[in-house]
């Protein structure tokens, strides 16, 4: 994996500094497949440069033998040449910068593919402590950025080089004299770089990391928009963007001050060196050594290389930028899931749904006491478990540890015989269904939520699902039935709906261990009673572990675990439910 070997559960928020070397390093090897489409746009935009070369001679040619000879029989001929060059240059331009462009696009497809395939392995804690708008930020310009570098960047770079080396011989076929005058002056340009390209790449560095802040206060303020104005807070939210805006002015226009001073003083450093030029030009001019289309031509070929060399000034700091936006990406690179698994794990298992805790102790990293203490029980099929206890007590980490989200710090946990740690997480995760105190939804269809919980479903299954969850006649009475869209987490439903819907899912997903976090939780009492039945049959012939406070499912329960407060020290008390 690429990023480096340094492990990490969570995100920095200081500026990064990373070498243009390292960032080339570590993102090159995913521009294989289409490093040929590179080299074909940087040849084609480099042949394009040496069109130019021979449009600037023709030019030459026609100021002497046509212009300056007031001859125009012997302006046809080199006037014909020019224009054949420059329908076919055009061409040539066309198609380098689609192909690119569209090894560049290739390039942030796969490198966005790879570093959101890896977010999607960090665990919770991972997304609890960061915040989302940074990360997204990081999803987006900061990935483009190492585009500009690794991709169009490096077709750029090649084609000022070659395209400055053709310019220079040319220039020194007109008058080697004055082509050494105009070299000497390109240290200046490069002094000029090196002084700004540092300060840039902090200044980058520094608004990146605001742009950031910026987006994640306007993702968590849009997300809690019913809080926000439920509780009449739009002016402090505001405050808050602003404030974060502010930094980010800051950071932005100080890189801003720096971008444009580059140009404008670069220009006139261009200026300079064409004008001391051009005066030695006249006095060789005067002295009849040079002809007037000779002059003209060399001042075309400085008006074509001194850009070049300025290009490559730029692409500095656009390196600079890049470097600031790959160390945040590879940041995230680095960062490790708080588990790990066993290169050898088990794909398989035999889905019975058996599960056992075997004297579990777990401390959430940096808490100073254990969340769960001594927690032994088991389940298998058909039976229901119930974990009770106040807030705080550990139930909900009950499921993180199932889910191994984290690993106990003692004791263990086995599925159907087989410790955790020895399974795949695919494998481990397929086997269990969790309904969370919050029915989880994407934006898109109805059959889409319900066809989550597995893709492969049928119509027949999805219905049946949807019929088991007593959710087949709402559905039916919404404007598109199964195809009507829900908005975005499902905000077009009802908290009873989305539930049953959920369970639809689940039933769907048809696996042998269900999880309920929770299940009633924010539903009103008809509610809550009108999804027990979707639940009972759900929970029929599973394994079921039911995470409540609420013990009206007390009865049912084959056994009940009540989990004391945390750091209470004290073991789980154990009762035989009347299900028993």
């Amino acid at each position: 994996m690429m990023g480096g070997d340094v492990a990490r559960t969570s995100l920095s928020e200081a500026a990064p500094v990373v070498s243009v070397r390292t960032t080339f390093r570590h993102f090159w090897p995913l521009m294989r497949g289409d490093r040929r489409l590179l080299l074909l746009g940087g040849a084609l935009a480099v042949a394009a440069a040496g069109c130019e070369v021979a449009a600037i001679r023709l030019f030459g040619v026609i100021t002497d033998e046509a212009l300056a000879a007031r001859d125009l029989a012997a302006f046809w001929t080199p006037a014909a040449e020019w224009l054949a060059i420059a329908v076919v240059a055009a061409l040539m331009t066309f198609v380098g910068d689609y192909v690119t462009t569209l090894a560049g696009e290739r390039f942030l497809l796969r490198l966005r593919d790879r570093v959101f395939a890896h977010v999607q392995t960090l665990s919770p804690e991972f997304f609890d402590r960061g915040r989302l708008g940074d990360l997204m930020a990081r999803l987006t310009d900061d990935i483009e950025a190492i585009e500009e570098l690794v991709a169009s960047g490096l077709v750029r770079l090649v084609t000022a080089v070659v395209s400055a080396v053709f310019f220079v011989a040319a220039a020194f076929a007109v008058r080697w004299d004055l082509a050494l005058v105009a070299c000497a002056l390109v240290p200046v340009f490069l002094l000029v770089t090196r002084g700004f390209s540092g300060r840039f790449r902090a200044a980058a560095g520094q608004e990146r990391l605001s742009n950031g802040a910026m987006v994640g206060t306007v993702e968590e303020s849009l997300s809690n928009q019913p809080l926000v104005q439920a509780y009449n807070r739009q002016e402090l939210q505001a405050r808050r963007l602003h404030a974060e805006g502010r930094t980010w002015l800051a950071a932005k226009m100080a890189e801003t001050r720096l971008s444009s001073l580059y140009g404008p003083l670069v220009e006139v450093v261009e200026t300079v060196c064409v004008l001391v030029v051009l005066g030695a030009g006249a006095w060789e001019l005067q002295e009849h050594r040079i002809t007037l289309g000779g002059l003209l031509s060399f001042a075309a070929y400085l008006g074509y290389l001194y850009p070049n060399v300025q290009s490559l000034g730029e692409l500095a700091l656009t390196a600079s930028e890049a470097a600031a936006g790959a160390d945040r990406v590879q940041e995230v690179l680095r960062t490790r899931p708080a588990v790990a698994e066993h290169p050898a794990a088990r794909t398989r298992v035999a889905r019975r749904g058996r599960v056992a805790f075997d004297h579990v102790t777990f401390r959430y990293p940096g808490a100073d006491r254990p969340v769960i203490e001594d927690l032994h029980f088991r389940a298998g099929p058909g039976e229901l478990v119930l974990l009770a206890g106040p807030s705080g007590a550990g139930k909900s980490t009950v499921t993180k540890l199932l889910l191994r989200f984290y690993d106990p710090d003692s004791g263990g946990i086995r599925l159907d015989g087989i410790p955790l740690r020895e399974l795949s997480l695919a494998a481990l995760r397929d086997t269990l269904t969790v309904l969370q105190q919050e029915t989880l939804m994407f934006s898109g269809t109805v059959r889409d939520n319900i066809a989550y919980g597995r893709p492969d479903a049928t119509e027949a299954e999805i219905v049946a699902a949807a019929v088991a969850a007593d959710a087949h006649d709402f559905i039916s009475a919404l404007p598109d039935g199964y195809d009507t869209e829900i908005g975005q987490r499902g905000r077009l439903l009802s908290g009873g709906q989305r539930q049953r819907i959920g369970i639809a899912r689940a039933m769907v997903r048809d696996a042998p261990v269900l999880v309920l976090d929770e299940p009633t939780t924010g539903l009103d009492a008809r509610t809550a009673r009108n999804v027990l039945g979707p639940l009972r049959r759900l929970m029929a012939g599973r394994t079921t572990i039911l995470i409540t406070h609420d013990l009206h499912l007390a009865p049912e329960a084959d056994r009940i675990v009540m989990l004391g407060p945390a750091g209470s020290r004290t073991p789980a008390v154990f009762q035989e439910g009347a299900g028993a």
